[in-house]
């Protein structure tokens, strides 16, 4: 997919999220590299987004995922410390609900401050569990069509203080044994 291709925030969510669950089927099938049925998903699922045939999974199924993850960093894994973190920040308009909340260790949350996470991710050079990113998107999109940006072009919000960076949604991954789908809770701790 050419970029000049994705003009839209909508066309640009919906890539990055088919990218994520290009990710998602690799890392799941414990592939040690990114082969010809991920890419399929990857059209599939772009292709389906933007006639319409196909949607982004609902919020509910990341709240069941955090619930099961329990009181852990969503981006570590420390049980120590723990805070309640904004994706995206309070101060860039990130509302004060559960969808926007994940644990983050005081390290993490200290680290991360108001940085979009997107930019957090990139300063790390880590890649942040796919349920974290997966979580993102789809608060972006929310926002989005919240805020009536959905249709707009790209370079119409590059300028806008806005609680997500649109240049910064990730469309590639690196390889599959790099990436992790959640921070799993040490099943010996107590």
């Amino acid at each position: 997919m050419a970029k000049q291709e994705i003009e839209t925030v909508r066309e640009q969510i919906y890539w990055s999220y088919a990218n994520l669950a290009m990710a998602h089927t690799a890392v799941d099938k414990k592939q040690e590299k990114f082969g010809r049925f991920n890419y399929m998903i990857r059209a599939k699922l772009f292709k389906g987004l933007k006639e319409g045939t196909m949607n982004m999974r609902t919020i509910f199924d990341d709240e069941k995922i955090k619930l099961q993850t329990g009181q852990i960093c969503n981006y570590c894994g420390s049980s120590e410390k723990l805070a309640l973190d904004h994706i995206f920040p309070q101060i860039f308009g990130g509302k004060d609900d559960a969808e926007n909340l994940i644990y983050a260790c005081r390290t993490c949350n200290s680290s991360k401050g108001k940085k979009d996470l997107m930019e957090w991710m990139d300063c790390r050079e880590i890649f942040l569990p796919l349920m974290v990113i997966r979580r993102y998107l789809k608060l972006t999109f929310s926002y989005c069509l919240e805020n009536h940006l959905i249709d707009k072009k790209i370079e119409e919000l590059k300028d806008m203080e806005l609680p997500f960076k649109i240049d910064l949604l990730p469309t590639s991954y690196p390889n599959p044994t790099k990436l992790i789908l959640n921070i799993r809770k040490n099943k010996n701790a107590l």
